[in-house]
């Protein structure tokens, strides 16, 4: 079921929006060569406990940690862990959602560790400016694939990268995956039609190669590209407002400013 959040829901969603911003914020200070991803983990939980956050992760389907650390090949729900250092040139995706008060928020940030290589910073770019190509086509009237066309064509046609199928966006809020499910690719003109008051995310994962994702890993819940090329991740919660898309988990309120909601809302 779609729900329309009323102007209380969307300001418990901002306020929990505003903590997993501020904790990402946090790690550009810590991620660096050296680390393990489970310092990542330890930070993500201090800072949440700190801000009264709960991280919703974990418990999930019995997943065990707060965050998905996922690194270089890794597209998604990679695990924290202590024996993996990160290297001068990796590329780290760190994805989690918290609740602040019961409302949630859910976004996904990459990373360069150190000097990275150019192939690594054109596909964070990439990546980036495919999600707020999506961002811009949520708005009233639009339809889901709208979002996803204004991805796929920019990712695949224009750069020639994999725009993954197998994992997409989502309503968000009262629970962690709600209706309608958000693809980073899709046809113009097709799919649910967007309204006021919906709350979603918008994720596109990108893989330098081939669009596939391989699951198969024993843990039973990372997931890699099949060729094992890179793989690039951006995600951010949002609420499709009568003036436009805005985003409830920037990072960045200059860059972000025809995004944020008005101060008085």
């Amino acid at each position: 079921m779609i729900t329309l959040k009323s102007d209380r829901e969307i300001r418990g969603m901002q306020k929990s929006g505003a903590v997993l911003a501020g904790m990402h914020l946090g790690l550009r200070k810590i991620i660096k060569p050296g680390i393990s991803s489970w310092d990542i983990e330890k930070f993500a939980v201090r800072y949440f406990a700190e801000n009264n956050a709960k991280p919703e992760e974990k418990g999930f389907e019995g997943y065990k940690y707060a965050t998905c650390v996922s690194i270089n090949n890794e597209i998604c729900h990679g695990f924290p862990r202590k024996d993996v250092l990160l290297k001068n040139g990796d590329l780290v995706k760190v994805d989690t959602v918290v609740s602040v008060d019961g409302y949630m928020s859910d976004s996904c940030w990459a990373y360069a560790v150190g000097d990275v290589s150019d192939e690594v910073k054109k596909l964070m770019a990439v990546t980036k400016k495919g999600l707020y190509l999506g961002i811009d086509q949520a708005v009233i009237g639009n339809r889901v694939g709208d979002i996803g066309h204004a991805i796929q064509t920019y990712v695949e046609d224009e750069n020639g990268y994999g725009d993954v199928r197998e994992y997409v966006g989502h309503g968000i809020q009262p629970t962690m995956h709600e209706d309608p499910m958000v693809p980073g690719y899709g046809t113009a003109g097709k799919g649910l039609r967007l309204r006021e008051g919906m709350t979603i995310t918008i994720e596109p994962m990108v893989n330098v190669g081939d669009w596939h994702c391989d699951s198969s890993a024993p843990d039973g819940w990372t997931v890699t590209t099949v060729d094992g090329s890179l793989s690039c991740q951006y995600e951010h919660t949002l609420v499709i407002t009568k003036d436009g898309p805005k985003i409830l988990t920037s990072q960045d309120p200059e860059t972000d400013a025809k995004y944020l909601l008005p101060k008085d809302f």
